[in-house]
C-alpha cells in the first residue's frame, strides 16, 4: 500500500498542490481502500481526524487524481460515484444490488480480453468496464436468516 500512496503523493506534488495533512489523509484512504468509497465516505473518514476539512477539498483531490488516471470512477446513474484508488486500472467488479458492496475479483481470464476484442474487431479501445451485478454472500446469508417457514409451509420474509 505504501507504494500506491507514494504514487498518489507524487501526482499531487507534480501539479504544484500543497500536501496538507488533510490531503495526505484523503490520499491514504484512497490508496488503502478496497471498498470503493464515495467522496462522501472519504470525507466522513477525513473529518474524524481533521474536522475542519471541507467537502470541496475532498472533491478537488479526487477530481485531480481521476484526471491523472490515478483513481478509477465507477458511476451508477443517479447514485454517488464510487472510487477505486487502490487499483485505478480498468478491471471487473462484482456489485451487490442489495447492500452496494463492490468487490474486485481476481479474474486472470479478463487480462487479455480487451486486446483480444480489439484484435478481432479492429476496435481501438480507449477504456473499458465490466461489472457483474448480483447478491453478495453476506446479503444471501441475511436473506436466508430472515426467511422463515409459516405453518402453511409458505415462506414469509420479515
Amino acid at each position: 500500500m505504501e507504494d500506491r500512496l507514494q504514487t498518489l503523493v507524487q501526482k499531487i506534488r507534480q501539479h504544484g498542490h500543497r500536501l496538507t495533512p488533510q490531503r495526505m489523509a484523503i490520499l491514504r484512504i484512497l490508496a488503502d481502500s478496497t471498498g470503493h468509497p464515495t467522496v462522501e465516505q472519504v470525507y466522513e473518514q477525513v473529518q474524524a481526524q481533521f474536522p475542519m476539512t471541507s467537502l470541496a477539498t475532498v472533491y478537488k483531490t479526487v477530481t485531480l487524481l481521476k484526471e491523472e488516471g490515478e483513481i478509477l470512477e465507477l458511476s451508477f446513474g443517479g447514485e454517488s460515484s464510487r472510487y477505486d484508488g487502490h487499483n485505478p486500472h480498468p478491471h471487473p467488479h462484482l456489485i451487490c444490488i442489495r447492500c452496494g458492496t463492490i468487490l474486485d475479483p481476481d479474474l486472470a481470464l479478463f487480462n487479455d480480453l480487451p486486446r483480444e476484442i480489439c484484435d478481432k474487431y479492429g476496435f481501438q479501445m480507449v477504456n473499458h468496464r465490466v461489472d457483474f451485478f448480483g447478491i453478495c454472500p453476506a446479503c444471501q446469508q441475511a436473506q436466508s436468516v430472515s426467511t422463515t417457514s409459516t405453518p402453511q409451509g409458505k415462506e414469509q420474509e420479515f
